[in-house]
């Protein structure tokens, strides 16, 4: 009897057990696998950077620096920075300086020629008979040389004996200025300019500034006559510029920088060209064509 229940027992145990394993054993487990496609990625990403920073340490160089954040202040300081210098920009491309006089009001002739070409005698005529202020740029700048305490004397003198053209802003002050004048005094608003503009740019840089000028009277004349006339002159003029080296660079100038302008304001219909190879009186009688036609509608 003992036996049948010790063997009855024997067969609960192990029927128990085999539950029991059951419950709590599991499949064997599978081989881990490597790893992942990713964490290779990175790790060989690593180990390049940290090749390449040996590799340029060597060389002498620095790996180049992550561009720092800025905050959202500092992001909306700069934009807004960046459109105030665009409209300040385009105001200033579209802003124009206001000429000193209206053209209506004032008329100014450019007179322009070779070195000897008659500009003078003509513009006394002018003076004499329409009533025109006569200025010479020529004679203003060596008024202004040897004017005592003149901060410009030094710097004319040397332009004016090499043969060359004095900075316009020095000559287009001393034009307003002495326009001023003439006005303050009650002249005529009417202003021949002799031997200016000698450049483009001061052609421009004087209307934008001073006035729009009516027209250009050029006289032409060839340069053998005007040699001629300069040397002449010379003898009892005193000017520094005129000996034969002064005014064979005086022609040369003339060529380069003023034959320009008078191209330039042939396109704008503004050039009147007057013969001077003749007799003065000659000479007048063309100009005097030229000015009653101005002016026939004020008369």
């Amino acid at each position: 009897m003992f036996r049948n229940l010790a063997r009855s027992g024997n067969r609960l145990t192990t029927a128990s057990t085999r539950r029991t394993l059951r419950l709590y054993s599991t499949a064997p487990p599978k081989p881990s696998s490597g790893p992942t496609f990713p964490a290779m990625l990175a790790v060989a990403s690593m180990g390049f950077a940290a090749y390449y920073t040996i590799v340029k340490s060597r060389e002498g160089k620095t790996m180049p620096r992550r561009k720092e954040t800025t905050t959202y202040e500092e992001e909306e300081a700069l934009k807004q920075k960046r459109i105030a210098e665009a409209k300040a920009k385009k105001e200033q491309q579209q802003a124009k300086a206001i000429p000193a006089f209206s053209p209506e009001e004032v008329t100014v002739v450019f007179v322009l020629g070779g070195p000897g070409a008659g500009k003078g005698t003509q513009c006394e005529n002018l003076t004499k008979d329409y009533g025109f202020v006569h200025l010479s740029a020529g004679d203003l700048l060596r008024a202004e040389q040897k004017r005592e305490g003149s901060k410009y004397g030094e710097l004319i003198n040397n332009y004016i004996r090499e043969g060359l053209i004095v900075p316009m802003e020095v000559t287009i002050a001393l034009l307003e200025q002495a326009m001023n004048e003439a006005i303050a005094q009650g002249k005529e608003k009417r202003f021949l300019i002799d031997g200016f503009p000698r450049k483009m740019d001061q052609a421009v840089k004087f209307e934008e500034v001073v006035v729009p000028s009516k027209l250009v009277l050029f006289f032409e004349c060839p340069e053998e006559v005007m040699l001629k006339r300069l040397l002449k002159r010379g003898e009892s003029s005193g000017r520094v510029d005129d000996n034969i080296e002064s005014i064979k660079k005086r022609f040369r100038v003339f060529i380069e920088t003023s034959m320009p302008v008078i191209e330039a304001f042939e396109k704008d219909n503004k050039v009147k060209k007057i013969s001077c190879d003749q007799p003065v009186e000659q000479v007048y009688q063309g100009v005097k064509t030229i000015f009653d036609e101005m002016f026939a509608d004020k008369k």
